[in-house]
């Protein structure tokens, strides 16, 4: 399946001749522009949906066409703004750019410069895209990816997502693991309700408890009100527990107790809330290894575990890595004006060696800083400042496949190997890894409890 592009240009002008141009330009590259003949109008369009592109004419009626700019920019500061005008004004030139235009035409307008715009502003490359959903114009949902370890994964959550069973969704940080749960609830039958979601791993056990259940008026100190929890708000829908391996024993009890019977009272209250939500739980570890190890409860593990999805890692589907990669680029180039035509080879081969420990997240991150560091149509690796493609030798390769190393163990090699390239700096490391601060301390905290750092060739951090 080829990239479905959702993409959306608002044209405020009410030239007929000169939007003409644009809508039927747009219509040829398979945009959507959408004309607003007034001020009144574009204001009222600007927060309707996710606009690509803004097309703004300077005398346009209804009221200043540079108030509206300013709008623009302050509640969509990465949207582009094209400003047209019907005469060469150098003032209104300056002013636009000043204020954060990307740039200003003079009418009449030739298809050739807009497509000139397109190609610079809204790139478009063909790619394969696993999932496109869209709803009203609105773009809900894009995974790219064409392996086939990935699209059975998918494959798989189109099975359950009609039913209400819960989902325990394992794989290393920056796989996708949220968007296949969003995945999940966009085909089920909660579709129109609420998609709640709480990181388990961002929070306090206390806050995540306050979160969780909501609490009342006076629970503890600073409850100045009554607040409804993530699971009250999530009734007749889905509720994310994203990284539930990182919460503590007493909060696995309530949950356990709050899944089995789908009712509980908020932190200082005494009335019993019953809800009707569908649980998806996602974690980077084995938790089967946790609870084993006595980290995390049997019976909340067989719980949330109706059905297992394991998202592979990125080394094992390198054949999503040039799709992934345009897709990247399509979705940034336009930050930096940069149009890229082609992928040089030795990129494309340096990026099927390396081992990817942060994943998808990782490579995103990696395209983006090139694009920017980079010029030209072609993106090299000569854009990739400090990159260099790493493998696992044969002998650890051969290892891994007789050993069967668990997730875990998987994990902890990906964070170690992340701390030694970037030399023990802990903050570099978690942006590589795609995983907060707080999660990579803790990490390490349980390591060195575990004796787990100070195996041979792993230096002790």
């Amino acid at each position: 399946m080829m990239d479905n592009p959702c993409q959306n240009v608002l044209i405020v002008d009410n030239d007929s001749q000169a939007t003409r141009v644009v809508l039927e330009t747009l219509a040829g590259a398979g945009i959507r522009g959408t004309v607003a003949l007034n001020l009144p109008t574009a204001m009222e369009r600007l927060g309707q949906l996710d606009w690509d592109l803004i097309v703004l004419d300077v005398g346009i009626p209804g009221g200043s066409a540079f108030q509206f700019l300013r709008k623009a920019r302050e509640d969509y500061p990465e949207l582009p703004v094209v400003m047209v005008s019907g005469e060469a004004s150098i003032p209104d030139a300056v002013r636009a750019m000043r204020e954060g235009c990307r740039d200003f035409l003079v009418k009449s307008l030739r298809r050739e410069t807009i497509e000139g715009l397109i190609e610079t502003l809204l790139p478009n490359h063909d790619v394969a895209m696993a999932v496109a959903e869209e709803e009203d114009n609105r773009c809900l949902l894009k995974i790219a990816g064409r392996s086939e370890a990935f699209l059975e994964v998918l494959r798989l959550a189109g099975k359950i997502a009609p039913t209400s069973v819960p989902v325990l969704i394992t794989g290393e940080s920056g796989t996708g693991k949220e968007l296949i749960s969003y995945y999940l609830h966009r085909h089920s039958h909660r579709a129109s309700g609420p998609y709640i979601r709480v990181n388990c791993a961002s929070l306090s056990e206390s806050l995540l408890e306050s979160e969780l259940f909501g609490h009342e008026r006076g629970a503890f100190t600073g409850a100045y009100s009554r607040r409804k929890g993530r699971f009250e708000r999530a009734h007749g829908g889905t509720l994310l527990l994203d990284e539930i391996s990182e919460t503590g024993p007493r909060l696995q009890a309530e949950l356990l107790r709050v899944l089995e019977q789908q009712d509980f009272e908020r932190l200082g209250g005494s009335e019993m809330i019953r809800v009707n939500v569908r649980v998806i739980c996602t974690s980077n570890r084995d938790l089967a290894v946790d609870v084993e190890q006595g980290r995390f409860r049997r019976d909340l593990y067989y719980r949330i575990r109706g059905f297992h999805l394991h998202v592979p890692p990125l080394r094992e589907r390198k054949e999503d890595i040039p799709v992934l990669t345009w897709h990247f680029v399509n979705q940034y180039a336009r930050e930096v004006r940069r149009r890229i035509a082609e992928l040089d080879a030795a990129l494309v081969e340096a990026f099927r060696q390396h081992d990817w420990p942060g994943n998808v997240r990782e490579l995103r991150n990696a395209v983006r800083s090139a694009l920017i560091l980079g010029s030209g149509p072609l993106l090299s690796l000569e854009d990739f400042d400090g990159f260099a493609p790493r493998t696992q030798p044969a002998e650890a390769a051969t290892a891994i496949s007789t050993t069967s190393l668990s997730l875990e163990d998987l994990e902890r090699r990906a964070i170690l190997e992340a701390l030694r390239r970037t030399k023990s700096h802990q903050a570099k490391a978690a942006r590589i890894l795609g995983i907060s601060d707080r999660t990579l301390r803790e990490k390490l905290r349980r390591y060195r409890q575990a004796g787990q750092l100070q195996t041979v060739g792993e230096e002790l951090w």
